[in-house]
């Protein structure tokens, strides 16, 4: 029998050629390879269908970021989810969202600026006014390699923020949380914390400031506090958790140098893009802390990819922890509220 003629387009490759040679298999390999080292890299994904109708959560940073797919969540399994962001308008395109894609219209937005104890307190006011439990406070707001720059208190920003505003609003918050069965608080902390230390001589950084030590600062202390958070409250129901969310892409770093000079955004777009976690991959240990039935009874653990780590001993020192916490009620002017705070706590 002939062969039938060749009638593909002049110059189209034959395809019998091509399936004969390898190039084919190795082109399928390698993007098979690349695509399953970008899966792992995303992490593993919490699985958990939790129902929590009847809950009620606060979501800081709600708007962006890895905060908006765990609000999102929440919103999903049932629960009342308050957006707590500083940004009212970006706060509001997220509302909205998050009511469409969740169909649970009972999600609230709420001013709250990190920066500001006036604003920290006026949230907490308002929130007091309106609920009467908090089953959730998922602490997930943050700044990161900064240049110096101060709160309304004069607090080095990222210090400001991602500590002492953390500190604050959770201990404002303490009373309703004590209250409430099984509530959880959820601190989000980084890797950045064990290079860190808390410089009470100077705590601004004045001295000897840079973007990276500031940062580990404040994350160091937020782990710090957690853990001894966690033994203050070892006796109540209240459980509190530590996690690393990975290394995310995120408005977060719109201070770093990749993301500031043009050129090198440009650059490091793709290795960017294949290296970092989306939103919602660094969401997921946040997630299944908020809801997880496996980790219901532990408190004062660091947890990352939806597993437990080792926390460093430095941050489990209790002594270390009782010093940074009294110096936190006087920092944020709370020294005359601790008698008040404890017999809350007891």
């Amino acid at each position: 029998m002939s062969r039938q003629p060749n009638l593909l387009p002049e110059g189209f490759p034959d395809p019998d050629a091509v399936f004969a040679s390898w190039y084919p298999i190795i082109i399928a390999i390698v993007c098979g390879v690349v695509y399953a080292i970008r899966q792992y890299l995303r992490g593993p994904k919490c699985q958990g269908t939790a129902d929590l109708k009847g809950k009620t959560a606060i979501v800081t940073g709600a708007n962006c970021g890895i905060g908006r797919p765990i609000a999102l969540d929440l919103a999903c399994k049932g629960a009342r989810v308050i957006i707590a962001c500083r940004n009212l308008t970006a706060g509001e395109e997220a509302l909205a969202s998050i009511k469409k894609e969740s169909r649970n219209e009972n999600i609230v937005l709420m001013k709250l600026n990190l920066a500001s104890f006036v604003s920290i307190r006026e949230f907490v006011k308002e929130f007091k006014e309106k609920e009467s439990r908090l089953d959730l406070l998922v602490n997930n707001a943050g700044v990161m390699m900064m240049p110096f720059m101060e709160t309304e208190e004069n607090f080095e920003m990222q210090f400001g923020v991602n500590y002492l505003g953390t500190f604050l609003l959770t201990e404002l918050l303490l009373d309703v949380l004590v209250k409430t069965e099984g509530a959880r608080i959820i601190n989000t902390t980084a890797a950045a914390y064990n290079l860190g230390e808390v410089n009470y001589d100077d705590i601004n950084l004045v001295k000897d400031y840079s973007p990276g030590k500031a940062y580990a600062q404040s994350k160091f202390a937020l782990t710090l506090y957690s853990v001894h958070l966690a033994e203050r409250l070892k006796d109540s129901d209240v459980n509190v958790y530590v996690v690393n969310p990975g290394i995310v892409n995120s408005n977060a770093h719109r201070h770093m140098p990749f993301r500031t000079n043009s050129f090198l955004s440009f650059a490091f777009y793709l290795p960017m893009y294949f290296l970092m976690k989306l939103p919602e991959d660094g969401a997921q240990t946040a997630i299944f802390c908020t809801s997880a039935e496996s980790v219901a009874k532990d408190t004062g653990k660091l947890y990352k990819d939806l597993a437990e780590c080792k926390l460093e001993d430095s941050v489990c020192n209790l002594e270390a922890g009782e010093k940074l916490y009294k110096q936190s009620l006087i920092w944020t002017n709370m020294k005359q509220q601790k008698k008040i705070i404890l017999e809350t706590e007891l």
